[in-house]
């Protein structure tokens, strides 16, 4: 069952924004929206011809969610998350583990490398999301401000973790916006991670992690308002989603494979 809940330097022809459809869409288990995030880039990947999406989504319960390369016993308190009922979760972007649910609304952004060829260098793309994000995010957040790789702050306190996957034609740029989420459950899930950027100064997660004072529907507004998103993506990837689902984010091979 599914719930349903700026003209670029980077474009190859700058006198044509790129046209982002728009998929407002919250799949009924984890495993399912986090197969759709990669398959919304498979599906761009092998269409054969530029395609950009905006999807929002926010899970109705609270799970931890690894980073492609991250190690689970490393990141994560697995007995504590057991004993709430909290599922672990591997995603197919880099990055380190996040705890989302009920107050964290998620993005992802598909872009096109054929308009965006600069997207093509890694750094390249980080600096443009998270600076446009930034932008767009000025309505409802003062003083966002890009930290670290791939953080988005306010007072020098993280609301945003984002990480990528790219392909051949196309990337996937996706991360978490705090706007009413449950903080201490950060500190109960979450190890201190191996890997901190230089402006965390070692802080634990209560110290580091804040709410943005707004509201999912106001994040939506700005969100596609920014990436100019109105048009709905009428046509998703249901089966593409199923497989994936299937033969890598129910799988406990693919979700603990680096221990």
């Amino acid at each position: 069952m599914i719930q349903c809940t700026a003209r670029s330097t980077y474009l190859k022809n700058p006198d044509k924004t790129p046209h982002v459809k728009l998929l407002d869409l919250t799949l009924e288990t984890p495993e399912e929206n986090l197969a759709l995030d990669e398959a919304l880039l498979n599906q761009a990947d092998d269409g054969g011809r530029p395609t950009e999406v905006l999807r929002l989504w926010e899970s109705p319960q609270p799970i931890v969610v690894v980073g492609r390369s991250s190690r689970v016993s490393a990141e994560v308190d697995c007995e504590q998350c057991q004993r709430l009922g909290i599922p672990i979760l591997r995603r197919s972007s880099g990055g380190a583990t996040v705890v989302t649910g009920p107050g964290c609304l998620m993005y992802a952004v598909v872009l096109s490398f054929e308009r965006r060829p600069g997207l093509q260098m890694i750094s390249e793309a980080h600096r443009f999301v998270l600076e446009k994000m930034a932008r767009l995010l000025a309505p409802v957040a003062s003083k966002v401000r890009p930290r670290g790789t791939s953080d988005l702050t306010v007072a020098g306190k993280k609301f945003s973790g984002n990480s990528m996957r790219a392909k051949r034609t196309h990337m996937l740029y996706h991360g978490t916006l705090l706007y009413d989420f449950p903080l201490e459950l950060i500190a109960k899930c979450l190890r201190m991670p191996p890997r901190q950027p230089d402006y965390r100064r070692e802080r634990v997660h209560a110290d580091f992690v804040v709410d943005l004072s707004t509201t999912a529907a106001d994040l939506r507004n700005a969100l596609m308002e920014g990436w100019d998103a109105r048009e709905p993506l009428r046509q998703w990837p249901r089966r593409l989603t199923q497989e994936l689902v299937d033969a890598k984010y129910s799988k406990h091979e693919w979700n603990y494979r680096i221990e």
